[in-house]
């Protein structure tokens, strides 16, 4: 077991690493000038010169990359170079309203697909299978940002039980942001939880055919206990990584969904930094997103080791 867990571990600092490089690189790669964009094309060339000493852009690209590293490991992203203010405080502020979105998203969407999956698969075949699969595969086809604006349609404008945008900045409170949480996160969690049933409803016709699930039920077992017992463990395996790269891409989705809410969460910093060239925000925001994907990952990897005796017992490998 110590050694499935330390070879993730390794293994997920070692896709952070990368990530960093890449994220870097990539925005390292942006064209133009920052420092004439930032200034404008009317700044003199002594100005330019300035701002380009003190964003360190003529050091080599390898000693900024070691410098961004060493700040990033402590918390420390540098400044905006739009407001000027610390880079790890302006996200965290925003991070923590997406993290409202997100928590009420995995919530339902979590919960509410494998409980949906779990029972196409058991009446695979008969209306409650036809019924699920069809709205999951129009979950599936539907983009978030469509979904948005029909639930804007739907419960801000027909029946106004919802604000359709927020007003509030981004040191706004849970209790102001709270009203307007439910409709963005209800836009992520149906078309997350689309993916979720379909591999959680293969998974469970999959493992009900086993031989060990008719074994299971020729010695008498209750299907109920066949159930929970033999064939939900089973069957959550391969659902836990899709589950875990759903809520990987709450980071990507979260933004399209928080652009139409004019919600203030990281979604909508990224999008105004990458419009403004926001270098340091727009790295920050990159990295996290690959932590987040990193740590979904990982967790899943855990999860499936909790679930597979074999992972424990024989080196961290099934067979």
């Amino acid at each position: 077991m110590f050694t499935f867990i330390a070879r993730r571990v390794v293994s997920a600092l070692g896709t952070l690493l990368l990530s960093s490089v890449l994220v870097f690189l990539a925005v390292q790669a942006l064209p133009g000038d920052v420092a004439t964009q930032v200034l404008g094309k009317d700044a003199t060339p002594s100005a330019v010169a300035a701002l380009r000493e003190k964003l360190s852009l003529d050091q080599p690209a390898w000693e900024r990359y070691t410098e961004w590293v060493k700040g990033a490991v402590h918390g420390d992203f540098g400044a905006s170079l739009v407001s000027g203010k610390a880079v790890g405080g302006e996200v965290g502020q925003y991070l923590g309203n997406s993290l409202l979105i997100a928590l009420v998203t995995v919530l339902f969407a979590v919960t509410g697909s494998l409980v949906l999956g779990i029972v196409a698969g058991l009446y695979r075949d008969r209306w409650p299978d036809h019924l699920i699969s069809t709205a999951s595969l129009v979950g599936m086809s539907v983009p978030e940002f469509v979904v948005a604006t029909v639930l804007v349609l739907a419960f801000s404008v027909a029946l106004p039980l919802f604000p359709a945008v927020v007003l509030y900045g981004p040191g706004a409170t849970t209790g102001q942001l709270l009203p307007a949480v439910w409709l963005p996160a209800a836009s992520l969690a149906i078309v997350m939880a689309a993916y979720i049933v379909r591999m959680a409803r293969t998974s469970v016709i999959d493992v009900m055919a086993s031989e060990y699930v008719t074994t299971a039920r020729l010695k008498g077992l209750s299907s109920w206990r066949v159930v929970t017992r033999h064939a939900l463990p089973s069957a959550l395996l391969p659902t836990l990584h899709v589950i875990a790269l759903n809520v990987a891409w709450l980071i990507g989705g979260v933004a399209v969904v928080e652009n139409v809410f004019n919600y203030p969460g990281i979604g909508k910093l990224m999008l105004s930094s990458v419009q403004n060239r926001d270098l340091p925000v727009i790295q920050a925001i990159a990295l996290i997103s690959a932590v987040v994907y990193v740590l979904c990952n990982l967790a899943a990897d855990l999860g499936a080791m909790a679930l597979n005796p074999k992972l424990r017992t024989r080196g961290g490998r099934a067979r």
